[in-house]
């Protein structure tokens, strides 16, 4: 089951006496990514090597490492435990002893797979949209479905004769309350999808 980190969480070690930081943090979309690096920062850290997965979106970063030593095992480290939106930091402090190649793929790997074992998660509910048209008298029967079936009201646009409404809810509410809006109207209650939901 796919997870998001519910708060972020902090782990640090030390490895031939290198310090090595590690963080797991909640990443709602890629556009965030350079704030909360910006908001983490050391300047005293040697590196700063990170990675993400957001939705079908990979990204890693060395910084300076020898390339594919810190960023690559970071995200291997989300991936294998099947995170989503989630923003991993590696910092680490040399501490004199060259770790070598291998020694920093374990040391920054390992240190992200900890973190993130240790991060409370919550379960990614895949959201969609759906847009209804109903009759005046039916807007009732609309608000009481959306409440039953987790969906919320995005909008509500009232024309003379009819509601044009926008709700977003669990992908895998649609189906019922589709039935159940059906059921309750008629028919008359008409429903379409929505644009794409943000990512979250």
């Amino acid at each position: 089951m796919t997870r998001i980190p519910s708060q972020t969480q902090h782990l640090e070690q030390l490895i031939k006496r290198s310090r090595f930081v590690a963080r797991v943090m909640h990443l709602p979309s890629p556009e965030t990514c350079s704030e909360l690096l910006a908001r983490h920062h050391d300047a005293s850290a040697s590196h700063h090597c990170w990675a993400y997965k957001c939705g079908a979106l990979c990204r890693s970063n060395d910084d300076g490492e020898p390339g594919g030593s810190a960023g690559r095992p970071i995200l291997a480290a989300i991936t294998g435990q099947d995170f989503d939106q989630t923003l991993v930091v590696v910092q680490r402090w040399f501490g004199g002893i060259k770790l070598g190649v291998g020694g920093l793929v374990r040391a920054y790997g390992g240190s992200a797979a900890k973190c993130l074992h240790q991060t409370p998660s919550q379960p990614l509910i895949s959201m969609a949209r759906m847009r209804l048209q109903c009759r005046h008298e039916h807007i009732g029967i609309v608000h009481a479905a959306c409440q039953a079936h987790q969906a919320n009201v995005l909008s509500e646009d009232w024309l003379a004769d009819q509601v044009n409404i926008e709700v977003e809810l669990p992908r895998a509410q649609c189906a019922t309350l589709s039935q159940q809006l059906c059921d309750a109207s008629s028919g008359l209650i008409q429903i379409g999808a929505g644009a794409a939901p943000s990512a979250g």
